[in-house]
């Protein structure tokens, strides 16, 4: 908005001291950033004494599973209100609204934030505590994947450059590219040829049928991507600051991604995909950066509130479609780690435990799932009828000292993603 109103100015009464700053990608990445974090701050303070004014607040922890006997119960929740609030007032007023890459990440934060507010309403003021039914939670996650995969095969401006080669040619700088084209190439971490077309996974159909075919997979895999990554979030939104911090660091690896990805000089340095205007999502990453920092004052042990599924479900959202817009989905296991870790600690858990039940003898992976939550929980804790094969040391950590470790493992991970970069 600020953007529009500088061109405006500029137009009107001509160039003035300072407008040439609002041209600076990382000037307005900065503004944006201390706006959403302020915001986030201010706002969450407002929040917080409306929620507990209004009596709303958690209700469905169990006590009981805490070994330091942390109480949660009353604290309030739908706390990612005050995320969704930070990020969009930060990029309505430093983003170029134009930008279909910014009015995609506008979208995900709003459908997926919907999405998150229904089931923590039903949650919260229905008593339900299953919230929001499970398939319409897909088919929301569904759609938004569809929207995205769609509006990249569609959009006029939704191209890449597969090569781009920065010279000097007289004292002035010469840009080469690659003709700007819809692809479904990606990119394949430690791949020394690290972009690969989806499309040439379909050659047996023809050369005429197997782009079309490459698309539909494309399309397909962003909406796994979306819906992996969101629950992920939802799964690690466990413990004081462990998703608002997790997401943080993700979030400021995939803002140096979209800074390479977006710039030409970077883009020839690393060997990357050159994507004309994403550096919009610079912007939008700095904000949402800001936004979860922010939340941390109040959500870090001990929290004074909640995220709820209202943040967590829009934050893995937002990771994972600034990931498949960048064409850096397959980095996703790699940067999002932690999430894919607890997701597969539920999922093993379930399937180990309800086969081996069937057998009459009922075997848990881990204590307890996801898989944080085994580090806090005491063997007396689980159904004695059950056994644990991974029992591990019997040492039991307080919340704060998992939720930094949670962090470290995800630093390293973001490290080693942005070391792709140069690793083939």
């Amino acid at each position: 908005m600020v953007n529009y109103l500088i061109d405006w100015l500029q137009q009107t009464f001509g160039h003035f001291a300072g407008a040439g700053l609002w041209q600076y990608i990382s000037f307005r990445a900065i503004l944006a950033a201390v706006t959403a974090l302020l915001t986030s701050m201010w706002f969450g303070k407002f929040f917080i004494a409306l929620l507990k004014k209004k009596h709303i607040s958690e209700t469905q922890r169990d006590e009981k599973t805490d070994p330091f006997n942390t109480q949660k119960k009353g604290v309030p929740t739908m706390g990612g209100i005050v995320i969704i609030v930070a990020i969009l007032t930060a990029v309505l007023l430093f983003g170029r609204l134009s930008n279909v890459y910014m009015l995609l990440m506008i979208a995900t934060t709003l459908i997926l934030g919907l999405l998150g507010f229904l089931d923590d309403y039903i949650k919260t003021f229905r008593k339900n505590k299953d919230g929001l039914n499970g398939w319409l939670k897909i088919l929301g996650q569904v759609t938004l994947g569809l929207i995205v995969g769609l509006t990249l095969r569609y959009a006029p401006q939704a191209t890449i450059n597969e090569t781009v080669v920065v010279k000097i040619e007289n004292n002035t700088e010469v840009v080469y590219k690659s003709p700007s084209v819809k692809s479904t190439r990606t990119t394949i971490p430690f791949v020394k040829d690290h972009n690969a077309n989806y499309a040439d996974m379909f050659s047996w159909l023809g050369e005429k049928v197997k782009y079309q075919a490459g698309w539909i997979f494309f399309v397909l895999l962003i909406v796994f991507v979306v819906a992996a990554v969101s629950n992920g979030a939802n799964l690690n939104d466990g413990m004081d600051g462990m998703c608002a911090g997790n997401s943080a660091i993700i979030g400021i690896a995939l803002l140096i991604l979209a800074y390479v990805s977006g710039s030409t000089v970077w883009a020839d340095y690393f060997d990357v995909m050159y994507i004309p205007s994403s550096e919009e999502l610079v912007v939008f990453l700095a904000a949402f950066v800001g936004a979860l920092i922010g939340f941390l004052w109040y959500n870090a042990f001990p929290a004074q509130i909640f995220m709820g599924d209202t943040g967590s479900l829009t934050i893995g959202g937002i990771i994972a479609v600034c990931a498949c817009i960048m064409h850096k989905e397959l980095l996703i296991p790699i940067l999002c780690g932690v999430f894919l870790m607890e997701s597969i600690s539920v999922i093993v858990q379930t399937q180990v435990f309800k086969f081996t039940k069937r057998r009459g003898q009922p075997v848990r992976v881990w204590k307890r799932t996801p898989i944080h939550d085994h580090f806090r929980t005491a063997l007396t804790q689980v159904d004695p009828a059950s056994r644990v094969l991974l029992k591990g040391s019997g040492n039991l950590y307080h919340e704060n000292k998992i939720t930094l470790r949670f962090w470290l493992v995800t630093i390293l991970l973001a490290a080693l993603t942005i070391l792709t970069l140069k690793i083939r």
